[in-house]
């Protein structure tokens, strides 16, 4: 049973769910990175295990979005995200493990390997994947494609919010903190003094936010802005918090009302480099470090620069004598099937340019260990 509803039994007969993952998540000390960068307490939440088939952090968000879709009998979500979405692709994997099939809708982003594989495996997956040249096509063509499938199907699709980033998303990452708090609990971790993991979207850190507060853990979340700025704020977060907070409160009366204040969360902007997916100096040698160290796969977007954050600081802002825990919310399990790069062919015509155009230059095998593919 998830942890959130071992303490809230009300939740488990109101939320809806479906078991998707793998939880509670390895909990380890770093120590050869511990070692290396002369810290005391450096700790990782294997986020990236979170589920045999593929892991990463949207595993956990998919079981109450796609346990909402069961509920509304949906026969199809439509999601949205970058042409290499992360979240795009779990949702094309696990919405194809429950019968649900997958549109996604999807904008141009710079080139990377990864783009590659995740266009490719979502596309085996069944995945429905349109790629919109700008804000306004996006917003015409999810509305065609709403309408479309709606009298194809016979039933009205569920949308998926980018990243799975809504209330009901979130509530999976107040679980998260709950996990947390037993591993605490239970002696495989101290309470930790800094939480690291990417901004993106939100839901990740504003549902972990909340559960730290719930569940009485001081954890500083310390999010790296992974996206442009329109995208992340301060109140953003807050917003979202008490959307969130007041979903919980209203399906169990005593889940608390909690306030979010600046002391327990911090936005680091400065690791984020020249737009969303380029990877960056730092974020290359954390992959490095990481790989070279503990063995574990970071990626070029998201915890690349998240690590980059954590190693800059315990160098520069003296935190060695922390308890620092960096939350993986990238995927390490082997993509179930392999491709050929040929075999792009297959998709539509719009995505092609991904498998003919050079990736970027720091997208290098000698840099960045390969992805699994």
């Amino acid at each position: 049973m998830l942890s959130l509803f071992k303490a809230y039994p009300q939740l488990k007969a109101k939320l809806p769910y479906v078991s998707l993952a793998e939880l509670p998540t390895p909990v380890h000390k770093l120590n050869n990175l511990e070692k290396k960068l002369n810290a005391e307490q450096l700790y990782i939440k294997r986020d990236d295990l979170s589920g045999l088939i593929y892991g990463g952090n949207k595993i956990r968000k998919l079981e109450f979005l796609l346990g909402e879709a069961l509920n509304r009998q949906a026969k199809r979500v439509i999601t949205f995200g970058f042409a290499g979405s992360n979240h795009a692709l779990a949702t094309a994997i696990y919405g194809h493990s429950l019968g649900i099939s997958t549109t996604s809708m999807l904008m141009p982003q710079i080139n990377a390997h990864y783009v590659r594989q995740n266009l490719l495996t979502s596309y085996d997956y069944g995945g429905d994947i349109h790629q919109n040249q700008s804000q306004f096509a996006l917003f015409i063509n999810t509305a065609y494609q709403f309408i479309r499938y709606t009298l194809k199907e016979a039933h009205l699709p569920y949308i998926i919010a980018p990243g799975g980033s809504s209330p009901l998303g979130a509530i999976a990452y107040v679980n998260a903190a709950f996990e947390l708090k037993e591993q605490i609990t239970q002696g495989q971790i101290p309470e930790p003094d800094f939480i690291y993991l990417p901004l993106g979207t939100m839901g990740t850190a504003v549902g972990l936010l909340l559960g730290l507060k719930a569940v009485g853990l001081k954890s500083q979340v310390i999010g790296v802005r992974v996206v442009a700025a329109q995208f992340v704020n301060e109140e953003k977060i807050v917003r979202l918090f008490h959307q969130t907070n007041s979903l919980l409160h209203s399906l169990d009366s005593t889940f608390p009302d909690l306030e979010i204040t600046e002391n327990d969360f911090r936005i680091r902007h400065d690791f984020f480099g020249k737009d969303y997916a380029y990877f960056t100096e730092s974020g290359v040698k954390a992959i490095a470090e990481m790989h070279d160290y503990e063995h574990i796969p970071l990626d070029g977007t998201y915890t690349s620069k998240t690590f980059a954050a954590l190693m800059h600081d315990i160098y520069k802002e003296d935190i060695k004598h922390k308890v620092i825990l960096f939350w993986h919310t990238y995927n390490s399990r082997k993509l179930p099937r392999a491709f050929n790069y040929e075999d792009f062919h297959r998709l539509p015509q719009s995505f092609h340019r991904y498998f003919v155009e050079n990736v970027q230059p720091l997208d290098q095998e000698k840099l960045s260990p390969k992805h699994n593919f």
